[in-house]
């Protein structure tokens, strides 16, 4: 069995899980950005405008949802992009999921701000980490 471990440690490695950390919230994130660029975002500027901010700040979606989680997936400028999806998970949960914050749901017993967080702490993982050998900025 040590033999199978020594062939795990040298065939996956931290640039692995990070390349796997990058594909998934960029992707799951992405589809977000995908549907609001469909169906648009007229329920994001009536969030935004009933919370006191000027409605052209809800087109900052479109940089969180889509451009950014490109940018995730591929490895370019990954920092800077995942700081910029903090930001955006940040002021999700404060315009649609304040109430709820330290709310379980009932059927599963988690956080019912459970996905944004997730998507939010996972964006910091990968500021604080980089993106890893497996990316356009190897970092």
């Amino acid at each position: 069995m040590r033999g199978f471990e020594d062939f795990l440690a040298r065939v996956l490695n931290e640039d692995f899980g990070k390349l796997l950390l990058r594909l998934v919230l960029g992707g799951l994130m992405f589809f977000h950005g995908y549907k609001k660029y469909l169906d648009g975002i007229d329920g994001i500027k009536t969030l935004v405008t009933k919370n006191g901010f000027s409605e052209y700040m809800a087109y900052g979606v479109y940089a969180g949802e889509l451009v950014v989680p490109v940018l995730i997936i591929i490895g370019l400028y990954t920092r800077i992009s995942s700081f910029i999806m903090a930001f955006t998970m940040s002021f999700a949960i404060y315009l649609v999921h304040s109430a709820h914050i330290f709310s379980l749901n009932e059927k599963t017993g988690g956080l019912l701000i459970e996905t944004p967080l997730l998507f939010l702490i996972g964006s910091l993982a990968l500021f604080f980490t980089g993106p890893g050998r497996y990316s356009f900025d190897r970092g």
